[in-house]
């Protein structure tokens, strides 16, 4: 069960930093990557200043953060 959440709130904060980011999402299968990267890299930078999530949406909200990250340091590494 855990893991059924665990992917579907990947693929909601993939498909949310596509919104911000790009204004629609990036598919099935880029918003559930673009969520579970933006989940380890959020997860890490918040750690970072002591903060932690500890509910789904702020485990969402972080995972978001996280993936605009994810999201603007490939387009400065394809840049190069």
């Amino acid at each position: 069960m855990y893991l059924a959440i665990w992917i579907m709130s990947g693929i909601l904060a993939g498909w949310l930093t596509g919104l911000v980011v790009k204004g629609r999402g990036y598919g099935l299968a880029g918003d559930l990557i673009i969520g579970l990267l933006g989940g380890i890299v959020g997860g890490w930078l918040f750690g970072l200043f002591g903060l932690y999530a500890t509910s789904l949406i702020g485990n969402i909200i972080v995972a978001v953060i996280g993936g605009i990250v994810v999201v603007a340091v490939v387009r400065i590494l394809r840049r190069a």
